[in-house]
């Protein structure tokens, strides 16, 4: 089916599911395929994130994760980095280079700025992974993301870790990418039995409730603090299957914003994936 048609097929699916909407408020859960895997069996303590700038923008994305998750008096380990190029697609990254034994993720540091040497059985726990952010429905680039969203879960997993697709969100001026986005993403982790992060339908939803939040800085693609706090959150959410309302840590934003994108967090999490708990 062409990407057309499938879109065509989306959104009149939409239509019937949660009426009508305008076109800047979509509804927060669009797509047609609903997705297989559900919750992790056992709670990560180590993520690898490999994707672009949606990642490291903001002072990178997994640094937030552990805030939150140290907000929420999560006293368990958790480490997380980033292997990020700016502008990247699937093909871009050499994952299997990412699990070489003493390289990425074989030191960190503590509080006190001090290097930590790391000396797990195994180097990730998950590795969460995201295209470029027009690649999955682009005309040319969607087989290139089929193609290497399969060789990557079978890396990741070769080498003990679970993959996860993190699903981007839509340009803040095509609105009509989240559908796409969704379908698209949750395909790829049915395809390849791996969990999908809903962000980019937690974008959508917190647009249509809050429209005046600015999620995207000027160039329309790229997150604001709130969005980068919003995607942490619904990472957060989709990882450990836990509410993140109520934490205290907000990035700085302001306790009301703060609140609402938790809540959105979760309300797109238990919408998409159900409430089931990540296992301990």
């Amino acid at each position: 089916m062409s990407l057309t048609h499938a879109a065509r097929g989306l959104a009149l699916g939409a239509a019937l599911l949660f009426g009508a909407t305008a076109a800047h408020a979509q509804a927060p859960a669009p797509t047609a395929a609903r997705p297989a895997v559900q919750a992790l069996d056992e709670r990560p303590a180590s993520a690898i994130f490999i994707g672009n700038s949606f990642f490291y923008y903001n002072n990178s994305m997994h640094g937030h994760l552990r805030s939150l998750i140290t907000g929420a008096g999560d006293q368990r380990p958790f480490s997380g980095v980033s292997v990020t190029i700016s502008g990247s697609g699937f093909e871009w990254h050499d994952v299997e280079s990412y699990f070489r034994p003493n390289a990425v993720g074989s030191y960190t540091f503590d509080a006190d700025n001090n290097i930590v040497f790391n000396n797990r059985a195994r180097l990730f726990d998950i590795a969460v992974m995201m295209d470029c952010s027009q690649c999955p429905i682009h005309p040319r680039l969607g087989p290139v993301f089929t193609d290497f969203a399969k060789r990557h879960s079978e890396t990741v997993r070769r080498h003990g870790a679970k993959p996860v697709f993190f699903m981007s969100w839509a340009y803040a001026d095509k609105p009509e990418m989240t559908e796409q986005l969704a379908e698209a993403y949750t395909r790829a982790g049915n395809e390849n039995n791996a969990l999908v992060i809903p962000a980019g339908l937690a974008f959508a939803r917190s647009i249509r409730d809050r429209p005046n939040l600015n999620l995207y800085v000027a160039d329309k693609r790229h997150p604001s603090l709130a969005g980068t706090y919003l995607a942490a959150a619904t990472t957060y959410a989709a990882l450990f299957g836990t509410s993140p309302e109520g934490n205290r840590y907000t990035a700085g934003l302001d306790a009301d914003t703060a609140a609402f994108l938790q809540t959105v967090a979760w309300q797109t999490v238990r919408d998409y994936l159900g409430t089931r708990r990540a296992g301990n």
